[in-house]
């Protein structure tokens, strides 16, 4: 089978929120086969009835846990994988007085931890595909938000990441990008406005669609280019926890 005959698999992250559960679906509408990593049962059973989809449970707060998975993966997808989309990320509201050591702990290993883990687990598949690994970050990985220490600070600390991995491998043909996403109409963001007392205006923020679009991008870029770092803001001036 060549390269262009052969169906291109992705393994996304996040995959029962917003933007990657339209990643997944996205992906697999264009004909890929997709591994969505999720992390509750109901999400198992609706990814796994689409088409080209398996779902899989993963703690990303065990650490064994991810190296025995890429570890199955690696053995069950010899031929590699051309996307690792690292999508799925926590949020912790508050000032820094407020930050319990278990909150900074929790943030770090999903938001930080987990796609390093993960990235370092599935390189092998990666770089078997010239593949791209796809980080999907925040404005607040890119300048201080008040009320927003513990999840800027692990949004700066992916941008460091993906910034060295791009580095780091650019010698075996991987293809490392970051999205910049400000406002999405998510659940998460819902959550941290109702926490601030902030008005939610979810019409006006980006759609998750949007995302897992310029995600899709990234990966099918041609073989000239290496898309780096991608900013989306919304198309208007919206206020949110985000700009307070």
């Amino acid at each position: 089978m060549t390269d262009s005959e052969r169906t291109r698999v992705a393994v996304v992250t996040g995959a029962g929120g917003g933007v990657g559960g339209r990643l997944v679906r996205t992906l697999a509408e264009d004909g890929w086969r997709v591994l969505a990593v999720v992390r509750k049962d109901a999400d198992v059973h609706e990814l796994d009835a689409i088409d080209g989809v398996q779902a899989h449970l993963v703690d990303l707060l065990d650490a064994e846990g991810i190296e025995r998975w890429t570890a199955w993966v690696n053995e069950h997808e010899p031929d590699g994988i051309e996307l690792l989309a690292n999508v799925a990320a926590v949020a912790s509201v508050g000032p820094v007085e407020t930050a319990t050591a278990d909150v900074w702990d929790t943030v770090l290993r999903t938001n930080v931890v987990a796609p390093a883990l993960l990235t370092r687990g599935l390189l092998p598949a990666i770089r078997r595909t010239r593949g791209s690994i796809v980080f999907v970050n925040s404005g607040a990985g890119e300048r201080a938000i008040p009320n927003h220490v513990v999840y800027a600070s692990s949004k700066h600390a992916l941008r460091a990441l993906a910034n060295t991995i791009r580095l780091e491998e650019a010698g075996n043909g991987v293809r490392v990008g970051t999205v910049y996403p400000g406002q999405i109409d998510t659940s998460m963001l819902r959550g941290i406005d109702e926490t601030l007392g902030v008005e939610f205006h979810g019409e006006d923020y980006i759609r998750p669609q949007t995302v897992a679009d310029a995600i899709v991008w990234i990966a099918d870029a041609p073989d000239d280019v290496h898309i780096t770092n991608v900013d989306l803001r919304p198309r208007q001036e919206v206020s949110s926890s985000f700009n307070v």
